[in-house]
């Protein structure tokens, strides 16, 4: 089942990509991130309490909250570069080069998860790597 999300995740990030680069025409990156975000802030407490797990907050340990926090942080770092790269480049180069965040995140996934890198993530991510290179170029 979660190759079903994961595929729903890469067709909303594609719309994402397309929707973004039309909407943000003659708008400050940092204010379009900004107004996508109170959207997303929305959907997600929204999801929560349709699911009724909003009880489920005080149950998160220190530890949870630290790095939710820091992953927020991380998002929100990402979607201000993303959203000025789409201002200034065309939507078909910079959304093939921010997913060398595939290949970051195996490479940290193997270092500080400690999964085990094996031959096709090895050649899957080179290939990746490749055709962001490829992109980044041209």
């Amino acid at each position: 089942m979660w190759r079903v999300y994961a595929l729903l995740s890469a067709l909303f990030a594609a719309l994402t990509s397309i929707l973004a680069k039309i909407g943000i025409e003659d708008v400050n990156s940092h204010l379009a991130t900004a107004l996508r975000t109170v959207v997303v802030l929305f959907m997600a407490w929204g999801m929560v309490l349709v699911t009724g797990t909003q009880d489920g907050i005080t149950a998160i340990s220190k530890k949870s909250w630290l790095f939710i926090i820091l992953s927020g942080l991380a998002t929100g770092a990402s979607w201000l570069f993303y959203y000025r790269a789409l201002q200034l480049g065309e939507a078909s180069r910079v959304a093939p080069i921010d997913k060398l965040s595939v290949v970051l995140t195996m490479v940290l996934a193997f270092v500080f998860l400690g999964e085990a890198p094996t031959l096709k993530t090895v050649v899957g991510g080179l290939l990746i790597a490749a055709g962001t290179l490829v992109i980044a170029i041209g």
